[in-house]
C-alpha cells in the first residue's frame, strides 16, 4: 500500500504502529509514534491504521510523557 508521508500505518508483520516517513526504493519507512528508530517495511505488509489504533498510540504516548518517560516502551 502506498500511504502518504505523515500517515499512521501498521506493519502487519509485527503489529507495530508507525508514522510513514518516506518511501525509499521498494520499502516504506516507518517511525514509531512518538519517535524512535525508523524501520523499513515492504509496501504489501503495510496498512493504514484505524481510528482505534491511532487513539491507542496517542494515549500510550501521552501517558508515557505524563509519567516522565520520553516515549512508551513497546
Amino acid at each position: 500500500m502506498n500511504l502518504p508521508v505523515g500517515s499512521c500505518a501498521v506493519d502487519t508483520r509485527t503489529g507495530r504502529l508507525g508514522i510513514v516517513m518516506g518511501h525509499e526504493g521498494p520499502y516504506v519507512q516507518l517511525r514509531p509514534y512518538g519517535g524512535g528508530r525508523e524501520w523499513d517495511c515492504e509496501p504489501r505488509a503495510v496498512r493504514e491504521a484505524g481510528p482505534a489504533e491511532r487513539l491507542h498510540a496517542e494515549t500510550a504516548y501521552g501517558g508515557a510523557r505524563t509519567a516522565g518517560h520520553g516515549r512508551p516502551v513497546a
